[in-house]
């Protein structure tokens, strides 16, 4: 099981050069977690594409269908005081925004005290952050 964030599962809504790659890593191990907010950025993401004439009305529903099915098979994090907490505090010790302080707080209060924890990002700034708070971050 590992806590997935936006940027890991869009390669698995929408081909992107990432798409085989996080396939891989979902084969491997076909549990997800992520965060309560992830479908709002995955949307976000989706929705701003067919906004750039990237990606047709057709293709951005099937997305979504794809986002719905996804989110029914994962484990959601949900908002909390815990998580809120967690998340003011990594935006005063790493230089994050507040969307990716949220998937970090959401990670860390999946994981527990665990230092095994994997969390899968293409998100450079949270990658580190997640480091160095403990977590083994893919892809490598």
């Amino acid at each position: 099981m590992r806590f997935w964030d936006t940027s890991a599962l869009v390669p698995l809504l929408l081909e992107q050069e990432a798409t085989a790659e996080v396939g891989g890593l979902l084969s491997q191990d076909p549990e997800i977690v992520a965060w309560w907010g992830t479908p709002v950025e995955c949307v976000s993401a989706a929705a701003r594409l067919r906004r750039e004439d990237r990606l047709s009305v057709d293709e951005e529903e099937r997305v979504l269908d794809l986002l719905d099915t996804l989110q029914e098979s994962w484990l959601e994090i949900l908002p909390s005081e815990e998580v809120r907490d967690r998340a003011v505090r990594l935006l005063r010790v790493h230089g994050l925004k507040a969307a990716d302080a949220l998937q970090l707080a959401a990670a860390r209060v999946w994981a527990g005290s665990t230092d095994r924890a994997e969390l899968v990002t293409y998100d450079e700034r949270l990658a580190f952050a997640a480091r160095l708070e403990g977590f083994r971050v893919l892809p490598v």
